[in-house]
């Protein structure tokens, strides 16, 4: 008899059978592919199309408190820049000075009714830039070019009597204000923004993988068989990661005041209801996760699917304005863009419940939706 080959050498029969079962597990585990695919394609259009750390465009409210030629230079120069876009005119300093407050403008420009006398006389004639500088980086480069302003805005005014042929000096100044953060210090943008993306980084990947390893021990089917209706399951599973998150958010508060020095100017009422609004939210949608996916690896990508964008399009780490109008909208979208906006509104500008009701509200419907979903999810997997 032949002894019996030990199969040692290379074998194209064998390696082909190889190749056929892993395109087969290929086609089974068509989510986790899916994503390897998807992932490089979606960072090459956000880094690509919607990072910008040189944003233009940045909305702009006026007081101008004289009718005049010169006045109405200033304005026009400042309407032809690429950096400010006028988008409302205040009547009162109260009125522009809550336009800055609730975030709805970057920038708050005032001409005192004194512009154009002071200009003529030449004694230190000034106009006022407030900026939004919780972000130092959305606002630098336009505060660098708002700075040629005096310039250029009344080149063409200042002829025949009231030239300066011979007077270098401006014909009026920039007084600057850089509100909420006047020392330009990143971070008190950046820490306050890391209680939104740790939140998120650990509550939805928690509560996903933990849920979904549930279903691969078979613990799961043991309420299959119990009266346990969906909501009583989420809630029962979720609450003590309730308290994982309050805990969370305690700590990294405390440490951004004692190692940061982050100001905590206020409006707690608002950062604690948003806080839990975005706690819920981020468990619930965790927990609608899971229902989506059958491995733990499946619910850990997905998880990170959903911390990509929540990272670059919320305005954590670039200027939120300085994205394309599609990537605001998309940015919109997520809860983390608008829990930043209630953590940086509460600790840098002490806004008022009143101030933080918009992004409350879009939490809210958050948590309604995520929960409804999740709810409708889990009742379909029980059947």
């Amino acid at each position: 008899m032949k002894p019996r080959s030990s199969g040692r050498g290379f074998s194209a029969a064998r390696m082909t059978a190889v190749l056929v079962k892993e395109f087969i597990q290929l086609t089974r585990d068509r989510l986790t592919y899916a994503l390897i695919l998807a992932v490089p394609v979606i960072q090459m259009l956000l880094f690509g199309y919607a990072i910008n750390s040189d944003p233009r465009h940045l909305p702009t409210a006026l007081l101008v408190q004289e009718n005049s030629v010169y006045a109405r230079s200033v304005v026009s120069s400042l309407a032809n820049s690429s950096y400010f876009d006028i988008v409302r005119q205040a009547r009162t300093p109260q009125e522009l000075d809550q336009l800055v407050r609730t975030g709805e403008v970057q920038f708050a420009i005032t001409i005192p009714g004194d512009f154009t006398r002071r200009v003529v006389r030449r004694d230190r004639a000034q106009i006022l830039v407030e900026a939004d500088a919780t972000d130092p980086t959305a606002t630098g480069s336009a505060l660098a070019a708002i700075s040629r302003l005096p310039q250029e805005a009344l080149s063409h005014d200042l002829a025949g009597a009231v030239a300066r042929p011979a007077d270098p000096a401006a014909p009026f100044e920039v007084v600057v204000h850089r509100r909420y953060n006047p020392d330009n210090i990143t971070a008190y943008n950046i820490v306050p923004g890391l209680l939104g993306i740790v939140l998120t980084l650990t509550l939805v990947m928690m509560t996903a993988i933990g849920m979904t390893r549930e279903q691969e021990r078979g613990t799961m089917e043991s309420l299959l068989a119990t009266p346990v209706q969906p909501l009583e399951v989420m809630v029962g599973k979720l609450a003590p990661f309730v308290i994982v998150g309050i805990v969370q958010t305690a700590v990294i508060l405390l440490m951004a005041r004692l190692l940061f020095g982050v100001p905590m100017a206020g409006g707690w009422p608002g950062l604690t209801l948003g806080t839990i609004l975005f706690i819920i939210g981020s468990l619930g949608l965790g927990f609608l996760i899971s229902t989506l996916t059958r491995t733990q690896l499946q619910a850990m990508q997905l998880s990170v699917f959903y911390l990509l964008p929540s990272i670059l399009l919320s305005g954590f780490m670039f200027p939120f304005r300085g994205m394309p109008d599609w990537a605001q909208w998309l940015g919109t979208m997520l809860p983390v863009t608008h829990f930043l906006r209630i953590v940086r509104g509460a600790l840098l500008k002490d806004q008022s419940f009143a101030d933080m009701g918009p992004s409350l509200l879009a939490l809210g419907i958050f948590v309604c939706a995520v929960a409804a979903l999740a709810m409708a999810r889990y009742r379909t997997t029980l059947d």
